[in-house]
């Protein structure tokens, strides 16, 4: 199936000879000599340009009849971001990633965003040179590739995290994919210290780790995670059989290490999805940047931190509660807020080490409670619980897929919650690059440059920085607390 949308292969073709990791996801090179398909970024000899046929997806290469390369790992490469032009793949593409098609069929995710089955199949193809079917497959397959190459887990385990329930189909689909069993591919190494397996996720660099950990760190909830100077780490899973989980930064490339606890290996990909949206590892800064810099403050903003990503949240309703928490005191009052919510009403984990041993209270318990003895306001507690009555019910949810304006509707139609909140756990909580809390004072004065801007004014001048205003924010907050420091 050979794709129809490739714009630029004279921008490729330089890409790929310079091994630009610029464009690492972006697009896939398949070496027609060899049946091979690469990422632009692979360490082998680049073949003839007579013989490279490029690709804007690794499911359209393999659907083409490729497999992908044992040096370069397409497994490794981050997903491409260059789809926000047209929201409809876009929320699809998210629903995918969310396992829309692990237990439900493409008429059924195309009905979710608003079209038939043919024209979904139709987009898919035309944009990314797969079918919605082809695109999961590929997943599946590489996530499966990674493990048996990084970790010691059994194959039928690693079938599991794939989203296989048959060994033979898995064995069968995996040597169909990449051209042998998946014991050839299996690397023997000792089984790591209790249980851990270790992954690496890839991203396209520049990345600012040490920033991002120190939003992360202002924002963490006590019990739950805990972040130092070099790392994340947290604690996931139902309070009987808890995970801990720990993020670091690679110093020799461009990857995070994710090291992940005993777990059940179909948790692994929801795992890896949500470290992948709390550390932004998709994003395309390149793309980004190309259109905030025409504001000379963003200009400004990307010079000094030109790594700077929108850190994410690794539980939308966890977020929500954090953001309603801070409303009108300081991010350390939510965050003491937070730690009298996790000590008081968390469920204690067993086993785990001291910090790292509550659970987050359920959206169906913190209906209940009597939230105004953690020191809050009447009015906040009602809020607080009428958040957890609409996520318990169903009225709310933090899945990805969905319409920012739909979200936040139906966020600001609870009491308490306005759309600055509305938009903040936009950002964090579902990863919405648009989102942008015009009503925020922190905004309003660094943009208005020593005189206070009014939100619709804000929201006015932000206009030019769609689709990526939410990258914009955080340039602007962090400019704001360097300008704090000065004075």
């Amino acid at each position: 199936m050979e794709p129809r949308h490739l714009p630029r292969p004279e921008l490729y073709e330089r890409a790929r000879l310079s091994r630009d990791a610029r464009f690492d996801g972006v697009f896939f090179t398949a070496v027609r000599s060899t049946g091979i398909y690469c990422r632009p970024v692979c360490p082998a000899p680049p073949p003839k340009p007579g013989n490279v046929t490029y690709y804007p997806t690794a499911a359209a290469a393999s659907a083409a009849g490729y497999r992908p390369c044992l040096r370069c790992r397409p497994e490794l490469s981050p997903q491409a971001q260059r789809h926000l032009d047209d929201a409809t793949l876009q929320r699809a593409l998210a629903l995918l990633g969310e396992g829309a098609l692990q237990d439900g069929a493409v008429p059924q995710l195309a009905g979710r965003v608003g079209l038939s089955a043919r024209q979904l199949q139709r987009l898919f193809v035309a944009r990314l040179g797969a079918t919605p079917a082809q695109v999961h497959a590929t997943r599946r397959l590489l996530l499966a590739k990674q493990l048996l190459t990084e970790t010691t887990l059994p194959v039928t385990q690693v079938a599991l995290a794939a989203g296989f329930n048959s060994l033979r189909r898995f064995n069968a689909a995996f040597a169909q994919g990449c051209g042998m069993p998946p014991t050839a591919i299996r690397r023997q190494r000792s089984a790591p210290a209790g249980g851990e397996l270790t992954l690496r996720l890839g991203y396209r660099p520049p990345l600012d780790f040490v920033a991002m950990l120190d939003f992360l760190r202002r924002r963490a909830i006590p019990g739950i995670e805990r972040i130092g100077q070099d790392s994340y780490e947290r604690v996931t899973g139902p309070a009987e059989s808890s995970t801990l989980i720990h993020v670091s930064a690679d110093p020799r490339r461009p990857e995070l290490l994710l090291r992940i606890g005993a777990t059940d290996p179909r948790a692994i990909p929801g795992i890896v999805r949500r470290v992948r949206r709390m550390f932004d590892l998709d994003a395309d800064l390149s793309a980004v940047h190309e259109v905030l810099a025409h504001d000379p403050l963003l200009a400004a903003a990307i010079a000094r931190r030109p790594g700077l990503r929108v850190p994410g949240g690794w539980d939308g309703f966890e977020v929500a509660v954090r953001a309603v928490l801070g409303q009108q005191v300081s991010v350390a009052g939510a965050a003491t807020l937070a730690r009298r919510l996790v000590e008081r009403h968390g469920q204690a984990r067993a086993d785990m080490p001291p910090g790292l041993d509550r659970s987050f209270p359920s959206a169906q318990a913190l209906r209940e409670l009597p939230l105004e003895t953690l020191g809050l306001p009447r009015t906040r507690a009602a809020t607080l619980r009428a958040l957890a009555a609409a996520h318990a019910d169903g009225r709310l949810d933090f899945s990805g897929g969905q319409r920012l304006q739909d979200f936040i509707v139906q966020c600001t139609a609870l009491p308490g919650i306005g759309r600055w909140t509305a938009h903040y756990i936009a950002l964090r909580a579902l990863g919405q690059p648009d989102a942008f809390p015009a009503g925020d004072l922190v905004l309003q004065q660094v943009l208005g440059e020593g005189q206070r801007l009014s939100e619709r004014q804000a929201e006015d001048r932000s206009q030019a920085w769609r689709p990526w205003r939410a990258y914009a924010v955080l340039h602007l907050w962090h400019l704001a607390a360097e300008r704090g420091k000065q004075t």
